[in-house]
């Protein structure tokens, strides 16, 4: 997912990674600097941070971003006949198969191609390399039994992994996002900041679908950052249950009336 970012007075530029690029690299809190435009169209956030350059009184760059993107960058994923391996580690792998949409790879069952419908898959079967942690992989059979044999249909491996995720979720999907977090690092090695970057790049992604009415991009994204605030709360020393508990309570009794599509509460 691109991100076109604005440090007010500074400059507008393009970066995957808003944290790295912003925060680490030229030294900008999260909430010194704006997310202008997200979307995952090379092509338009090219175009677009050119125009909002010269809107915005900036000097317009010489050269377009998708110019300055290495064409032949496309992740290198390792087929054998068992598994196929992705060049890069869990907590990356979404934005990386994000930039990749429709790359192809051969495997012994075929043909496979990286697509919106079967990221979500990968992302919940991937697991990290036994031999590099900087690594990760899915089973060719089981990715392929999916979305590509021909005798099951993609609707139905997303209505069969939608029963399995909500199956799974019943027990206490908290504690489980909990459980994954801590399995990957995320509470010792991430802070509250680059939750918070994160929080904004979802959010980003949401605006973006609920621009384009694109229903899957829009429960993706909201499902993203429910994640991301339970990380956050964790990271914070709290727990997520407890903050909405504590919202609901603070709600529950509230009156007040619709105003222009808002409930704004009744003041005394």
């Amino acid at each position: 997912m691109y991100n076109i970012y604005h440090i007010p007075g500074k400059k507008i530029g393009v970066t995957r990674n808003l944290n790295k690029r912003v925060t680490v690299q030229q030294g900008y809190a999260p909430d010194e600097y704006e997310v202008l435009l997200t979307s995952d169209d090379i092509n338009y956030v090219s175009a677009m941070e050119l125009e909002l350059q010269k809107s915005y009184g900036y000097k317009v760059d010489r050269q377009s971003y998708k110019n300055l993107i290495n064409k032949n960058k496309q992740m290198q994923i390792n087929a054998t006949e068992q598994t196929s391996t992705f060049p890069c580690p869990l907590d990356k792998l979404k934005g990386r198969l994000m930039d990749d949409l429709n790359l192809v790879w051969q495997t012994s069952h075929g043909e496979f191609e990286i697509t919106k419908e079967n990221i979500p898959w990968i992302m919940q079967n991937a697991k990290t390399s036994m031999f590099n942690d900087n690594r990760s992989y899915i089973y060719n059979k089981a990715f392929y039994e999916a979305f590509f044999n021909q005798e099951h249909s993609p609707q139905e491996a997303l209505l069969n992994q939608k029963s399995d995720r909500t199956l799974m979720f019943s027990f206490d999907r908290f504690e489980l996002i909990r459980k994954w977090a801590t399995e990957r690092g995320i509470y010792d090695k991430g802070n509250s900041h680059t939750q918070y970057v994160k929080l904004m790049e979802e959010a980003g992604e949401l605006a973006q679908g609920l621009l384009k009415k694109d229903a899957y991009e829009i429960k993706d994204a909201i499902g993203d950052m429910v994640v991301v605030l339970t990380n956050l709360a964790a990271l914070e020393g709290m727990q997520i249950e407890n903050c909405i508990d504590s919202a609901y309570n603070e709600i529950k009794s509230r009156n007040g009336k619709m105003t222009n599509g808002t409930f704004v509460k009744e003041t005394l």
